[in-house]
């Protein structure tokens, strides 16, 4: 077990713990405010609240909160739906999983998410680790899988690749040549160097040094803001008709930073980031009234749709570094509680996330 970084803000090791397992009995058990839904007798799925639908992206979340929390038999009914009604079997797509599904399993859509699968993976790996691959799963074999799809897509379907083979980058979807800062993982990337199969080490090795340099040059220089959605050379991509770049898949930057210190040690450039987007962020307190935003702060009409999301996300960022806010940023997210309501899926989640970075239970195993 790692530090309880809340322990500043005056919560207790025990408290940090016992925070954990009520939190994640809320999302997986509690009648009202929970995300977990039971499907077959042996499936089940994470529901977006906000949009009623079972996403690769929640799927992938909720199978590491289990295996982080050790509990294998719901990470098992989240993998073996995934299996079942999401992994597509035809197509130039075939080997990747269908980023939106009904809850009955019906396709939304007959494409991937590639953070989905970076996700599914790294996931899969920790179950192997943790719990050894017996029983119904072949947990490394399946992460395997995965990963040589994101790769090899066209030698084995005709289809494209999750990550452009040329700058290492990851795909904001596989036939779009455009990234998404937040997709950007450098510390799983680092793992699969070590897991994946052997002939693709190397590749994964030089995705990490490319991924970690590509967040930084996407993060303005004095915000430490970073779009939603951005070309290969880190300027911003407008795409849904939305005209802010800052919004809902760009939080999840400053849990990434974190994370990849957590994981993988400190840096320099992280904290410095880090501590831009805690004094940026710390203007939009103490009403909490964050909003859509222009990389240089200015802000919009638009409120942000996922607010909780932002704050715990920027206490976790005071992992990857300190600034004079970061106490205030502590304090915060220790009064913060879950989200209720409709939106609550993705808010839920980065919190969860943060919170198991900030009392030292997200682990490597």
């Amino acid at each position: 077990m790692g530090i309880n970084y809340l322990e500043e803000a005056g919560v207790t090791r025990e408290q940090a713990d016992e925070r954990v397992r009520q939190a994640f009995h809320t999302l997986f058990f509690d009648p009202k405010e929970s995300i977990f839904r039971p499907v077959d007798a042996d499936t089940a799925c994470i529901e977006d609240t906000g949009n009623h639908d079972a996403r690769t992206e929640g799927m992938s979340y909720g199978m590491m909160m289990c295996v982080q929390m050790d509990r294998q038999d719901l990470f098992d009914k989240l993998w073996r739906f995934s299996k079942r009604y999401m992994l597509l079997r035809e197509g130039r797509n075939a080997g990747y999983f269908a980023w939106s599904v009904q809850l009955n399993g019906v396709h939304n859509a007959e494409g991937p998410a590639p953070d989905g699968e970076e996700y599914f993976a790294m996931a899969l790996f920790l179950a192997h680790r943790r719990w050894g691959s017996v029983g119904d799963f072949d947990y490394q074999a399946d992460a395997r899988e995965i990963l040589r799809h994101c790769l090899h897509q066209t030698e084995l379907t005709g289809g494209s690749p999750m990550w452009n083979p040329d700058n290492k980058l990851i795909k904001f979807v596989p036939g779009m040549e455009i990234s998404d800062p937040s997709y950007h993982l450098p510390h799983f990337y680092d793992l699969f160097a070590q897991w994946a199969d052997e002939g693709d080490r190397e590749f994964w090795r030089q995705a990490a040094a490319a991924s970690r340099a590509y967040i930084l040059r996407s993060a303005h220089p004095v915000t430490g803001l970073s779009p939603e959605y951005a070309a290969y050379d880190a300027s911003p991509v407008l795409l849904f008709g939305k005209p802010w770049p800052w919004y809902s898949d760009a939080y999840r930057v400053m849990l990434n930073i974190a994370l990849d210190t957590l994981w993988c040690g400190p840096r320099e450039d992280y904290a410095a980031l880090a501590g831009r987007i805690q004094r940026f962020l710390a203007t939009q307190l103490p009403e909490e009234n964050y909003r859509a935003c222009m990389l240089d702060g200015t802000r919009t009409e638009e409120p942000a749709m996922h607010p909780t999301a932002i704050t715990a996300c920027c206490a976790a960022s005071v992992i990857a570094g300190r600034s004079e806010e970061s106490a205030r940023w502590l304090r915060r997210f220790a009064a913060l509680p879950l989200r209720t309501g409709p939106r609550r899926y993705y808010d839920n989640c980065l919190y969860f996330f943060s919170l198991l970075m900030l009392t030292g239970h997200y682990c490597v195993y």
